[in-house]
C-alpha cells in the first residue's frame, strides 16, 4: 500500500528524466501539472529522438524525430513544463555508458533540481501482457547513479567543473513504474490535463489513450480517498524538501 504525498509538498524544482517523447505524460503528468500551477520549476529530460515508434512504412527516422520532438513541447506546454532537453540518443539502441551518465549528470548539475522523477530500473516485467522497454531500464539506471554519486561528487566528470557545472544534490528520487511504489499523488485534480497532454502524441496514440490513463489513475488510487494518482517509490537522498513537510508522508 502507498502512502499519500500531502498537498503541503511543493518542491521548488523539477527534473523528468524519461527515454522517449510520451514516457513522462504516462509516468507523472498529472504530479508534472499540480506541482507547476503551484511555481515549481520542471525540466522534461528525453533521453533518446523516439526515432523507431512507427509502422507506417513511408515513415522515416529523420522525420518521426521532427514529429515527436514537437509533440512532446506541445504537450509539456499544456502541462507547464518550463525547460526541454532533447539529448538525441537513437531509440532503441540505449546503452548504460559513461558518457550517458555524464551527459546526465551535466544536466542535473545545469538544472540543479530538488527531486528527480525516472523509470524503476528493476521493473522489468509489468503485470502480464508488457515487458519493460530496455531504454525506460538503460535511462532508469543511468539517471540514478547520475543523481548518486556523479552529481554530487565534486572529482567526478572533473570536465563539468571547467564548464562551471558545480556538483548538485537532489534531495529526493522518485521511481515511476515501480515494482513497488510506497507513495501516490493526489492528481484528481490534474487528470484532464494528463488526458490532454498524452493526447499531444497523435503519432503514437489514439483515443482509447483517454481510457486507459483513466484506468491507470484509478488504479493507483485505490488504496486512498480519492480518485485518481500516480504512484512512486521515493528515496530521500538529503534533508527533506521543505522543512514543513509531515514526517509520515
Amino acid at each position: 500500500m502507498t502512502v499519500p504525498i500531502p498537498d503541503s509538498f511543493q518542491p521548488r524544482s523539477l527534473m523528468v528524466v524519461v527515454a522517449h517523447p510520451d514516457d513522462a505524460e504516462f509516468m507523472v503528468a498529472g504530479t508534472v501539472a499540480k506541482w507547476a500551477k503551484h511555481g515549481c520549476e520542471i525540466t522534461y529530460v528525453i533521453v533518446t529522438k523516439g526515432d523507431k515508434g512507427s509502422d507506417d512504412p513511408t515513415m522515416t527516422s529523420s522525420k518521426l524525430t521532427e514529429i515527436r520532438e514537437a509533440e512532446q513541447r506541445v504537450a509539456g506546454a499544456i502541462l507547464g513544463v518550463t525547460h526541454f532537453e532533447f539529448m538525441g540518443y537513437p531509440d532503441g539502441y540505449l546503452q548504460h555508458t559513461l558518457d550517458l551518465r555524464r551527459d546526465i549528470t551535466r544536466l542535473v548539475r545545469k538544472h540543479r533540481p530538488e527531486v528527480l522523477v525516472t523509470f524503476d530500473p528493476t521493473h522489468r516485467l509489468v503485470g502480464e501482457s508488457y515487458v519493460n522497454h530496455p531504454d525506460h531500464r538503460t535511462t532508469g539506471d543511468a539517471a540514478i547513479d547520475a543523481v548518486f554519486p556523479s552529481a554530487r561528487d565534486r572529482l567526478t566528470f572533473p570536465e563539468l567543473l571547467v564548464d562551471g557545472l558545480e556538483p548538485w544534490k537532489v534531495q529526493q528520487l522518485w521511481l515511476g513504474f515501480a515494482a513497488a511504489p510506497d507513495i501516490c499523488v493526489d492528481i484528481s485534480d490534474s487528470i484532464e490535463t494528463k488526458r490532454a497532454a498524452l493526447a499531444a502524441h497523435p503519432s503514437q496514440f489514439g483515443d482509447d489513450i483517454h481510457e486507459f490513463v483513466i484506468g491507470m489513475g484509478r488504479n493507483d488510487a485505490k488504496d486512498h480517498d480519492f480518485e485518481y494518482g500516480e504512484s512512486f517509490k521515493r528515496i530521500t537522498l538529503d534533508a527533506p524538501v521543505h522543512p514543513t513537510e509531515p514526517p509520515e508522508a
